[in-house]
C-alpha cells in the first residue's frame, strides 16, 4: 500500500516538513506516479517494531534498581 507524503506524516505522527526532510536525506524511499511522491507503508513496519522494542528495553533499564555499592561505607 502506498501513501502520499501527507498520509505518511499522519501515519508517523510527524509534521509534513519533517517528512520532506527525511525524503531529502534519503531516510524514506519514495516513488513517483508522475504527480506525487508516494511512500510504501510496509517499509515502516520493521522500523516501528524495532523502535518499540528499543523503548521497552530502555524502560526496563531505567526502572532497574541501582545495585548497592560495596565501596561505600556507612559511617554513622
Amino acid at each position: 500500500m502506498y501513501l502520499t507524503l501527507e498520509e505518511t506524516a499522519e501515519y508517523l505522527d510527524l509534521t509534513i516538513s519533517e517528512v520532506y526532510r527525511l525524503v531529502r536525506e534519503k531516510q524514506i524511499r519514495t516513488v513517483s506516479d508522475g504527480e506525487d511522491l508516494l511512500v510504501n507503508k510496509d517499509q515502516f513496519n520493521l522500523y516501528l517494531k524495532s523502535l518499540e522494542k528499543y523503548k521497552a528495553e530502555l524502560l526496563d533499564y531505567l526502572n532497574e534498581p541501582l545495585p548497592e555499592d560495596s565501596d561505600i561505607k556507612d559511617e554513622d
